[in-house]
């Protein structure tokens, strides 16, 4: 009933390697794609959108033909369990997400919670029992592509933000998180929390290119980067574009240019790990024929050093400031948000690198570039993920795609390792 290992392996006790169903799996993915698909063959599924409650739906039918109970908690985090047979024991945790960016693709997040799905829907056709339970989940809102900030509902979830605060975060359109919660039907009640989990798993498309560059269809991931992000407000003196001589001016438009360029150049300094992003920018009142009196833009920094990413901040205040006091402009810079290196747990990582030396997949550890819910969880649970490629590093793009044979991997690796800490103290 069990499939052997076509190399005589000890795996946790077990000389056999379980594999998913690997069609069945595909199959899910891209029925689940169809709700909110667009017409380039990505996805909008914004949080708590009419999409996001179909997608939810479909889910939930799902996991009850697969004989889980599900339950919703106060900010809609989707859990479905299957019982273990210690009844005391904390619950081993897999999922990922559902709501996808405004033109997003098949995989992000979705693949991590249909793979987790597979691997419930796998222990079923074998009539496979464990000892502790076995919960999938589906966060709320990690996007945050229609509530900020992102991953609201793991930060919920481990305490790391106030449930009260989240509920009154807004969309675009004023509607609360509270509001969208009860259109949707998914405002739940409080349950289970973080003290009631054994360990997280999550699978993920890396969502760059370096395993699809190296040729590795596993990423073994050993933790997530810091990663800042900075407010940055540039206040001149907005004046005539024709009756205005260069030297009389105090344009806050080419001032942030000039810092745009520092900061290209602080991510030479913090090379290859430190990166820099320039995500947003507004030129509020902005006119043609007007100088920019004020230009505000978004700054991200990311490095897998604290001690790097304080040094690459430091640098961005006192360049900016000097820039900006050459010019004679004023420049304001605050923090929006802020999150450590985060290192993942020892042993489960080890436990998702034993599975894939037990399939003879080419793999290499690797740190996540990209913020998951994830990073949440391991500040409070031992936690690991498993990365598979994406086709050209795309990902947050309708183009993003990922191979079946990679999706099957992926899988595999994630049923053995859930499988081997859902059987042992």
């Amino acid at each position: 009933m069990l499939q052997k290992h076509s190399r005589p392996a000890e795996f946790r006790g077990y000389r056999i390697m379980l594999k998913i169903d690997g069609p069945r799996l595909w199959a899910s993915l891209i029925t689940m794609a169809q709700i909110g698909a667009t017409p380039k063959g990505g996805v909008r599924r914004l949080a708590l959108t009419e999409d996001d409650r179909r997608a939810r739906a479909l889910f939930v039918t799902w996991c009850v033909e697969a004989g889980m109970t599900v339950r919703i908690d106060e900010i809609g985090n989707l859990f479905a369990r299957r019982e273990g047979s210690d009844v005391k024991a904390k619950a081993v945790l897999i999922g990922s997400h559902l709501d996808t960016q405004p033109e997003g693709g098949r995989f992000d997040g979705v693949y991590g919670v249909l793979a987790a799905l597979e691997v419930v829907r796998t222990l079923n056709d074998h009539g496979l029992s464990t000892e502790k339970p076995i919960e999938i989940v589906s966060w709320t809102n990690e996007e945050g592509a229609r509530f900020t900030p992102a991953m609201l509902g793991s930060a919920v979830f481990v305490g790391a933000t106030p449930l009260a605060a989240a509920l009154q975060t807004t969309d675009a359109e004023g509607v609360t998180l509270r509001e969208a919660l009860k259109q949707t039907g998914y405002a739940g009640t409080r349950g289970h929390g973080v003290e009631n989990v054994d360990s997280y798993f999550e699978a993920h498309i890396e969502q760059g290119p370096i395993l699809e560059s190296h040729g590795n269809p596993i990423g073994v991931v050993t933790g997530g980067q810091a990663i800042r992000w900075l407010d940055v407000d540039v206040t001149g003196v907005a004046a005539h574009a024709g009756t205005t001589p260069m030297p009389y001016r105090k344009d806050a438009l080419f001032a942030s240019a000039a810092m745009a360029l520092e900061l290209e150049a602080i991510a030479q300094r913090f090379a290859p790990l430190g990166l820099v992003t320039i995500g947003q920018v507004d030129v509020p009142n902005s006119s043609r024929n007007t100088i920019a009196g004020r230009v505000a833009f978004s700054v991200d920094l990311r490095h897998p050093d604290d001690t790097q990413i304080d040094a690459m901040e430091r640098e961005v205040r006192e360049l900016f400031g000097k820039i900006a006091e050459n010019r004679g402009l004023k420049a304001d810079i605050s923090t929006y948000w802020k999150s450590p290196a985060t290192p993942f747990d020892a042993a489960c990582v080890d436990l998702v690198e034993e599975a894939t030396k037990g399939f003879d997949y080419a793999y290499e550890r690797i740190v996540s570039g990209a913020g998951h819910d994830a990073i949440h969880l391991a500040r409070h649970v031992p936690t690991a993920m498993v990365f598979i490629p994406c086709v050209d590093g795309l990902s947050h793009n309708e183009a993003e795609d990922a191979l079946p044979e990679d999706v099957t991997c992926g899988a595999n690796v994630l049923i053995n390792a859930v499988l081997a800490r859902a059987v042992t103290a």
